[in-house]
């Protein structure tokens, strides 16, 4: 239990308390009868703070939220977001998942090595992004998606995100960032028609904070990583 409490940061501590708290605190004052939305926020909340800390367990949970989510986006009739977890994001997961733990820093399982993507494998995930976004745009059309042009963007920020965690490129928590911010516009519109999504609403603006930080502290891993390869661990120099 000692090791356990003393792997997250006082922050990281605050950030996770703090997120599962307001989720709570909203889901009691919005809604109190969705507990499928209060787990699947709850579980969002620790993935988002184990993918920062590179941890696969992180991954493992993003499954779960990703099924879960799946299913509460189909009430509201985001046909888009549901076919996006349950077809892209949990299955891309699942990959990342086995990724992440065939590739361990310093042979620990709890922090992956953080990788570098090429420019010439950007600009093919690009690619790829907007030949995914114009086929989707056609698949929601005839599903009669619901506020379909923010829809169809968190299609597109949601296959870079799954992209780069795959990749264990750092700029894969700006992926999900983009993609919060969509979300947010989504169940905003949603909310203004059923006061019961805020607390969705306020799930996302959380996974919003997590995933800035979960950015600034896998830079900060690459950093230490970087040099631990030049010079070797910082215990030994």
């Amino acid at each position: 239990m000692k090791k356990f409490f003393s792997y997250f940061t006082a922050w990281e501590w605050g950030l996770w308390i703090g997120s599962s708290a307001l989720i709570i605190i909203s889901f009691c004052i919005f809604d109190g009868r969705d507990y499928m939305t209060l787990s699947a926020s709850l579980i969002g909340a620790a993935s988002l703070i184990l993918n920062a800390k590179g941890n696969p367990a992180g991954q493992a949970l993003m499954i779960v939220f990703s099924v879960l989510y799946g299913i509460i986006s189909y009430t509201f009739a985001y046909y888009g977001e549901m076919i996006t977890y349950l077809g892209m994001t949990a299955p891309m997961a699942v990959v990342a998942l086995v990724s992440w733990l065939k590739n361990p820093y310093g042979g620990r399982r709890s922090q992956v090595a953080v990788n570098a993507v090429s420019g010439a494998e950007w600009a093919a995930m690009l690619a790829a992004s907007v030949a995914v976004t114009a086929a989707f745009y056609f698949i929601l059309s005839a599903f009669d998606t619901a506020n379909i042009v923010p829809s169809t963007i968190s299609v597109t920020t949601s296959f870079i995100a799954v992209y780069l965690t795959f990749r264990r490129s750092p700029y894969f928590a700006l992926g999900y960032a983009a993609n919060d911010v969509v979300l947010i516009v989504l169940w905003s519109l949603a909310a203004a028609e059923n006061i019961s999504y805020i607390s969705v609403l306020i799930c996302f603006i959380m996974f919003l904070i997590n995933d800035v930080y979960g950015f600034f502290n896998w830079r900060r891993m690459q950093k230490i990583q970087s040099a631990a390869r030049r010079h070797g661990p910082p215990e030994n120099r």
